[in-house]
């Protein structure tokens, strides 16, 4: 943030319209800074991570699994949400482990982003896993059917170019992966 206020909009009421196990619904009635009012729909979300695990060899584990809301069968880097009290770190770890059934010797922060933010909260942290190891022993999450995809970098990255993963989280972690030399 710039610390310039012209642009920021005031809360003046608003209304919880759902609250559920990942999400809460609001409408907010808000002031612009012409004075105008106006109301904003507002998804809120206790944030997720992403992870991109990176073997030594240049391959990188993504997974494939269908999307309820778009209809779709996605290829998408494992992601997952934070549960209460849970750190970024922590969640990448367990996420990575339940989804690919590799564990990481190292987690390195990219950093985070907001999905999107014309009507949802929601923070996802970034991450690259190094120094992967099988975990056999931890069980997937029994809501989730998953196939595991590994492509190397470049694979990856022409799936990125050419439609083949369109779920943004991946696409932008792939992005700050290349920006912090990882890929």
């Amino acid at each position: 943030m710039d610390g310039d206020d012209r642009l920021r909009e005031e809360k003046i009421g608003g209304d919880r319209i759902y609250q559920g196990r990942i999400l809460d619904f609001e409408v907010d009635r808000v002031r612009l800074p012409s004075g105008v009012e106006a109301e904003r729909e507002v998804v809120r979300h206790k944030g997720a991570v992403v992870v991109l695990p990176l073997h030594e060899n240049g391959r990188i584990e993504l997974v494939r699994q269908y999307r309820y809301p778009p209809d779709e069968i996605l290829i998408e880097l494992p992601a997952g949400k934070l549960d209460p009290g849970e750190r970024p770190g922590e969640c990448a770890m367990r996420e990575l482990a339940e989804e690919t059934g590799w564990r990481a010797g190292e987690i390195h922060e990219l950093g985070s982003f907001f999905t999107t933010p014309g009507f949802s909260d929601e923070v996802l942290h970034a991450f690259v896993a190094t120094g992967l190891e099988p975990a056999p022993d931890v069980e997937p999450d029994p809501d989730e059917a998953i196939e595991i995809v590994t492509m190397t970098v470049e694979e990856t990255l022409e799936a990125c170019r050419d439609g083949r993963i369109r779920d943004s989280k991946t696409l932008a972690t792939v992005l700050l992966a290349q920006l912090h030399g990882w890929i």
